[in-house]
């Protein structure tokens, strides 16, 4: 089989084969062209040792990125490529990186410290394989498995289940039986990984095609660092609205929302504050009154302990916070909520709304649905007519207002705010006469 590997990648396998050396490009390249997906980055794994590397590519620009564990960084026309000596490893005392690392001169024992098969492959220049543990045949399977005991794997390093699962999600595999019973029982290994790892692959996780799945599986992994999702697992929805409880619907919804990390997150923690507020009326009826902002506040919590960042976070809480909020079909309506959100806020709080739908009784959302698609299109036609919807989109400014009379202070913003309220309510137009003489009739009733 032909595999398209870039002229450095090829240089550098050349080069040190050229001086005695073997060299294997290796690690998720490997994979990705075994997928036939285009690698990102090209890692080439060799028996030289980190000075015999940096002598056969004397001239070249070099990076030392991380002599201690064997690895040189090499630029080809600008392009970095990784190279690291065949190595074992010591324990991994911090759960993240080895003690030490010995170098060794036989791939196969390199390749038996990494995580999974389908990253343990090795291949030459000319694309022959070296896969003492399978790992071409893993991915003809869509199997994600451990090289060696799972157990020894994740407690090596806890952020691997964080990647199993990822890789789960993101390329619609499944987890072979033993790697996923030790997935289950050393999740609690993932209270010694630093938040901004377990965020970066939750980001990942959470656009993959199948994450939905992935959450169905393992909702225990996901509880050991955010438990607030717990209660929402367990929770029943005795509602005419739901046809499942907190989780599935959560799910759903999840899966129903455009792959974008954002508005992931808020279909995951949409739901969160439900538990807390959860009543039964004396029909049985099940009601979560006042869940959206309970849901908000944890949100915000829950991913300040994940260490998003800000922006996400406002966002995804400001998500949250309004998911449940109703929003008329009728044009000032949708005019008030665009100058009070914002086009890009407002149109994901759209995609939120009809991914909570898609999570609930079709046959009862059905309209609502429709109705937002409605509300779409006539925001889209306010946005294009460039019709206003904000303070700075008002045809009169403080300067006007000070002219007409008010002294300079609260009162000025206060009466722009009763003059964008007239435009947004369709009560005035957005013409600067117009609102002069709304100012100065309000003015004149001020003074009565």
């Amino acid at each position: 089989m032909k595999f398209n590997i870039p002229d450095g990648a090829r240089h550098i396998l050349q080069t040190l084969n050229g001086a005695g050396h073997e060299a294997y490009l290796v690690g998720g390249c490997v994979r990705d062209l075994l997928r036939g997906v285009e690698p990102h980055d090209w890692d080439i794994c060799t028996s030289a040792r980190p000075e015999e590397t940096e002598r056969c590519f004397a001239g070249r620009r070099i990076v030392e990125t991380g002599l201690k564990h064997g690895t040189v960084t090499v630029l080809v026309e600008g392009e970095p490529y990784e190279i690291t000596t065949y190595r074992t490893e010591g324990p991994y005392s911090d759960s993240r990186r080895p003690d030490y690392v010995r170098f060794v001169p036989d791939l196969e024992e390199d390749l038996a410290r990494r995580d999974f098969t389908m990253n343990a492959i090795a291949m030459d220049p000319q694309g022959d394989l070296r896969d003492p543990f399978g790992g071409a045949k893993d991915i003809s399977s869509g199997l994600i498995r451990c090289v060696g005991r799972p157990d020894r794997r994740f407690q090596e390093d806890g952020l691997r289940v964080m990647r199993a699962l990822r890789f789960a999600a993101v390329f619609g595999y499944a987890v072979e039986g033993r790697t996923a019973q030790a997935v289950h029982e050393n999740r609690a290994v993932l209270d010694r990984v630093a938040a901004e790892r377990i965020n970066a692959e939750l980001r990942k996780l959470l656009v993959g095609k199948g994450a939905g799945d992935v959450l169905r599986q393992y909702p225990d992994v996901f509880c050991q660092f955010w438990p607030q999702l717990g209660p929402l697992v367990a929770l029943e929805q005795n509602n005419p609205w739901h046809c499942w409880g907190g989780w599935e619907h959560t799910i759903r919804a999840l899966e129903a929302a455009p792959a974008d990390v954002t508005l992931r997150l808020a279909m995951l923690l949409h739901d969160i504050g439900k538990p807390a507020c959860k009543s039964t009326d004396e029909a049985g009826i099940d009601h979560f009154c006042g869940h959206s902002a309970v849901g908000a506040q944890l949100t915000d919590r829950m991913l300040r302990a994940l260490k998003f960042d800000n922006r996400t976070r406002e966002r995804v809480v400001l998500l949250v916070e309004r998911h449940d909020v109703q929003i008329p079909d009728r044009e000032h309506s949708i005019r008030k909520w665009l100058g009070r959100l914002g086009p890009e806020a407002f149109f994901q709080l759209l995609e939120v709304k009809r991914a909570d739908g898609m999570g609930q009784d079709l046959e009862k959302v059905r309209c609502r649905l429709d109705e937002l698609d409605e509300i779409g299109a006539k925001a889209e036609q306010i946005l294009a007519e460039r019709q206003c919807l904000t303070l700075k989109d008002l045809a009169v400014d403080g300067r006007d207002v000070i002219a007409a009379g008010v002294k300079p202070g609260p009162e000025v913003g206060r009466i722009l705010d009763g003059a964008l309220g007239q435009v947004l309510n369709g009560e005035a137009p957005n013409e600067r006469s117009a609102l002069l003489h709304w100012i100065a009739r309000s003015q004149n009733r001020e003074r009565k």
